[in-house]
């Protein structure tokens, strides 16, 4: 017998053109505008999927959600609204929805969302299996190191986090959902089907932070992100969220938690590192001046001087890429920074209206001024953070000794393009 899908809205012209579309792709449809009753209907009809509206007049979609989670666990929800939005997203996902879609949908986006949470429900590992995995892949990838490739990956189980926009201020969230491989690593939105793979071409801002555009949709604040995931070798990532990816705490320490919490899954594909042939300058080479330099290494050595007014001062950090734990110990933890002066001026320009206490680290003309540091080389160790991220534009790890001098986000793009290109030579 085909596979059913319950349909729950209760408009019946929505419920009409799901039947028709579901219909057509094989599926076995039964829907009802009466929310009271689902639960009684699944049981009944046992579906492999439900498609539940948010709004229903006799009974909260997201009520409706938690009951069905909590009594019918393992049939996988997927949410609809035409009032979506990231919080209400990740709000959805944390009860254990599959996914949150948006009205008026493509078919292709309706489809391929039933597809992935239906693959999800019959391979998904759960939890306690996905630890034991993330164990396997990484013994899996230290193996395939050695041989010149690693194992392309992906997380176990979808990750949700919700905090606040750096730049923007606003309220945001951010939806990590596994994907097959090949995929690579893609941001897309609640509101339409704009997809922007994370890729050098698409960078559209490189002066406070990392932006990511495609047509009209565009991303702030990728780099934290980024670099948890490349520190991972985590190669395919379908990313859902709205304008900007939450700051949390300015750093990358909580990616890297959720990250080792749910796990990783190995794919059947690998990936090859990225190898120089000959070292690379970007700008001029020498001491107090800014540049980057990469040079062929057996993995990923990042050598950071950062050179600020007082109270920062020179700092310097040798860091090399070994582990996922070395980087969540070493490098995750260092927090976005900045001098009160250069906030007051980012406001004026829309910018840093996010920056709270709490998510970044404040610095006047003399002292820390909301914090205490988490390493006496904070900063410094920030800058890798961010540099990390960056290079991961590349769309694939990298294999090299890097040295910089206080260079920042439109340097690390200008290697990055640089480094492209020399694949190509």
């Amino acid at each position: 017998m085909n596979e059913t899908v319950l349909v729950v809205d209760d408009e019946e012209r929505i419920r009409s053109s799901l039947r028709g579309i579901l219909s057509d792709e094989g599926f076995r449809v039964v829907d009802t505008g009466d929310a009271p009753g689902v639960l009684e209907l699944i049981e009944r009809e046992s579906p492999a999927i439900v498609l539940l509206d948010v709004w229903m007049p006799e009974m909260d979609g997201i009520e409706l959600l938690r009951r069905i989670k909590s009594e019918q666990p393992r049939v996988p929800v997927i949410m609809i609204s035409g009032h979506a939005n990231i919080q209400s997203a990740v709000a959805a996902t944390k009860l254990g929805a599959a996914d949150f879609i948006q009205k008026p949908f493509s078919v292709s986006g309706l489809l391929a969302s039933i597809a992935r949470a239906l693959e999800g429900d019959s391979a998904g590992p759960d939890p306690a299996s996905a630890r034991g995995m993330s164990a396997e892949v990484r013994a899996a990838g230290r193996k395939a190191i050695r041989a010149g490739a690693t194992p392309q990956r992906t997380v176990a189980r979808s990750i949700v986090m919700g905090g606040q926009g750096l730049h923007t201020g606003l309220k945001t969230g951010v939806i990590l959902h596994p994907a097959p491989a090949g995929f690579g690593i893609v941001f897309t939105s609640l509101a339409d089907e704009t997809s922007i793979p994370v890729r050098f071409e698409n960078v559209t801002d490189t002066g406070y932070n990392t932006t990511l555009a495609s047509g009209s949709r565009s991303v702030r604040t990728v780099e934290h992100l980024l670099s948890a995931l490349h520190a991972f070798g985590i190669t395919n990532l379908l990313i859902k969220t709205d304008d900007e990816v939450p700051a949390l705490d300015g750093s990358a320490l909580e990616f890297c938690k959720q990250i080792g919490e749910v796990g990783l899954t190995g794919q059947d594909a690998t990936v090859e590192a990225i190898k120089l042939k000959h070292k690379i300058l970007i700008g001029e080479e020498g001491e107090g001046l800014e540049y980057l330099k990469a040079e062929p290494a057996s993995h990923l050595i990042i050598d950071y001087t950062l050179d600020y007014p007082k109270p920062i001062g020179i700092q310097q950090i040798h860091f090399e890429l070994t582990s996922p734990d070395a980087y969540t110990r070493e490098i995750a933890p260092a927090r976005t920074f900045g001098f009160v002066r250069e906030f007051r001026q980012m406001a004026q320009l829309g910018l840093a209206s996010g920056a709270r206490i709490d998510n970044a680290i404040l610095v006047d003309e003399d002292k820390v001024v909301n914090t205490t540091l988490r390493f006496p080389d904070e900063f410094a160790r920030h800058k890798v953070l961010d540099l990390i991220g960056d290079l991961y534009l590349l769309g694939r790890p990298l294999h090299a000794h890097i040295t910089a001098s206080k260079t920042g986000h439109s340097d690390n793009l200008a290697l990055v393009k640089a480094i492209h290109a020399s694949l190509k030579a």
